[in-house]
């Protein structure tokens, strides 16, 4: 631990000038997130790329307890540091960032806080998955970095494994009832012939342009890499996961049961919200939102000419099966359709539009039994095709507009071509801004004429409620002490979900406290501030302007969002400088 000496150097350092060179509070700010950048590059093992974003480099992360408590000590000062910094004298998009990096710090000091790193995996999210480059890459550069890091898995996992024995003892680890069949994530990376592993993907068909020579001696390599580093630390983490984690792991399932629970799912809340509520005003909050769309869906079973009752109507919706795709690529293509007929409404809705585009995966064969319906980023977005009863071909185009366009990955484009925001900020991600915008393109989707059936538009409506029920379901677990039985059949009755994404989206709320709030909670603040911009603003708002407003502030903590919207409402509704609108 550094000492208190140090740190003054350290703060010292961070605005040490001359008389001569004194600097405005924005460059020190511009200076002090400059250094917090590099910082947390160099410490991922990531490189920047030309276009700002950032790529595996040749290692991985250390995640040792001493270097995640360096990491916090370091966030500690760069707070001291910003605290020294004069708001008032910062222009109105510096205090923005001041407040971006304000809420990053204080989310590392308080994951150290409760010493998260000690469940370094939920039932929905691992440290071990995505590490394979399954398509061919770019550079002989890029192929021994990826031999590198593939050497550097063993002292990695075995990282990993410590700290997840460390939570074990003291009874900080994912609830058991969630992790039943999870090893099946790991099985796949358990081979004798390394060409049989995931690992290889990349190897299978490398780029034309390579020499024969240079092929060879990486297949070689990666060939040798796989053999004596991937697959044996695959294999000691499988036998961790099986023999030694699962059967000490807790079997309460409350947040509020582990240790400093309470405190820790305050904190859970503030993080993945970004707003100051109780669990207690959340729970009220969720219940409110299920009576109002419950009566939405009413209407839309009208609609559809069902005659029965909204129980039966969703066993309908569950069991016919006109609703269910054939093959993996019918449902890819009912995606990749509905983004193309976003793609031509888009100029109506937004201003800047951004020049990166993504594409449309499957889910990965090795997660995908316990992965959620889809999931979306810069690069591509993903959609589930294991087990295609429970992926209803009505449930896909609301998915598509949250993950793809003009959710997820549109968003994380425009938040990437902004050439104004500092470097930190052009990667961080809110869940409480970007789920809740997520959560509102799916909304959008019906201004925009996404939905053409009423079965599509009750899908929809299925998919609001799935995120106003987490409310319910993620507080009851966590605060009230639900059973998993009653998480259950919460959701399962006043949603069109399948029974297999009921059952792993509820162990996804009880493995990973307070996530689920975000989507809503952000949903409602977006459709609250349009609500008073449209009110206020009249003939002289712009949809377009209200978008590309929000969009171009990147992620922001929930209350920054609001304040540029009043903001944009006190300036007569502006959009961005430099795009047209007319």
């Amino acid at each position: 631990m550094r000492t208190a000496i140090t740190r003054v150097a350290v703060l010292a350092s961070l605005f040490a000038v001359t008389p001569a060179m004194a600097e405005s509070e924005g460059e020190k700010l511009s200076e002090l997130t400059e250094r917090y950048y590099d910082y947390q590059v160099e410490q991922s093992g990531r490189i920047e790329e030309a276009n700002g974003s950032t790529s595996a480099g040749a290692r991985l992360s250390s995640v040792t307890p001493e270097a995640q408590i360096a990491r916090a000590q370091y966030a500690k000062e760069m707070l001291e540091a910003l605290a020294a910094i004069d708001r008032n004298a910062l222009t109105e998009r510096e205090r923005i960032d001041a407040a971006v990096f304000e809420t990053l710090l204080q989310e590392e000091i308080g994951d150290a806080r409760f010493r998260e790193w000690e469940m370094p995996f939920d039932s929905d999210n691992n440290f071990w998955s995505y590490l394979a480059a399954t398509r061919p890459l770019q550079t002989v550069e890029d192929y021994e970095r990826y031999i590198s890091r593939m050497r550097d898995l063993p002292r990695y996992f075995d990282e990993n494994i410590a700290n997840a024995r460390s939570g074990l003892a003291r009874g900080f680890s994912v609830p058991r009832v969630t992790l039943e069949g999870r090893d099946a994530s790991l099985v796949a990376y358990v081979v004798d012939d390394p060409e049989e592993s995931p690992f290889w993907g990349a190897f299978k068909r490398m780029p034309e342009r390579f020499s024969q020579a240079d092929a060879d001696r990486l297949q070689a390599a990666g060939r040798a890499a796989i053999a004596d580093a991937v697959t044996p630390a695959y294999r000691e983490l499988l036998t961790f996961f099986r023999d030694e984690y699962l059967p000490q792991t807790r079997t309460s399932l409350a947040a509020n049961a582990m240790p400093e629970g309470p405190a820790f799912y305050a904190q859970q809340i503030r993080q993945f919200t970004t707003l100051d509520m109780t669990a207690e005003e959340i729970h009220q909050i969720g219940l409110e939102e299920v009576a109002r769309i419950t009566a939405e869906m009413e209407k839309v079973k009208a609609e559809a000419g069902f005659e029965g009752t909204l129980p039966e109507f969703v066993t309908f919706l569950r069991t016919d099966p006109q609703f269910v795709a054939d093959t993996g690529d019918e449902l890819m293509g009912v995606s990749a359709y509905t983004a193309k007929r976003v793609d031509g409404e888009l100029a109506k809705y937004f201003g800047f539009l951004p020049r990166h585009r993504f594409s449309i995966r499957p889910v990965d064969p090795a997660i995908a039994p316990f992965y959620t319906a889809g999931r979306g980023g810069l690069e591509y977005c993903q959609m589930n095709t294991y087990d295609l009863p429970s992926r209803p071909l009505y449930n896909i185009p609301a998915l598509t507009l949250h993950e793809c366009a003009p959710g997820h990955s549109f968003q994380a484009a425009i938040a990437l071509e902004q050439p104004e925001a500092p470097k930190f900020r052009r990667q961080t991600y809110f869940s409480g801004f970007g789920e809740g915008w997520g959560l509102y393109t799916e909304y959008l989707g019906e201004e925009m004429g996404i939905y053409r059936t009423p079965y599509e538009r009750f899908g929809r409506l299925s998919y609001e409620m799935w995120r106003a029920v987490r409310l319910v379901i993620d507080t009851g677990i966590h605060h009230y002490g639900w059973s998993r039985e009653q998480a259950v059949d919460y959701l399962a009755t006043r949603t069109a979900l399948s029974e297999h994404e009921v059952n792993t989206e509820v162990d996804r709320y009880i493995s990973w406290p307070g996530q689920a709030l975000a989507y809503k909670l952000g949903e409602m603040t977006i459709r609250r501030v349009r609500a008073k911009a449209e009110a206020e603003l009249g003939n002289d708002f712009d949809i377009r302007k209200f978008h590309d407003v929000i969009l171009s502030l990147g992620s922001v903590p929930l209350p920054v969002l609001e304040e540029r919207i009043d903001a944009f409402i006190a300036d007569g509704g502006k959009g961005l400088p430099g795009v047209e609108y007319d």
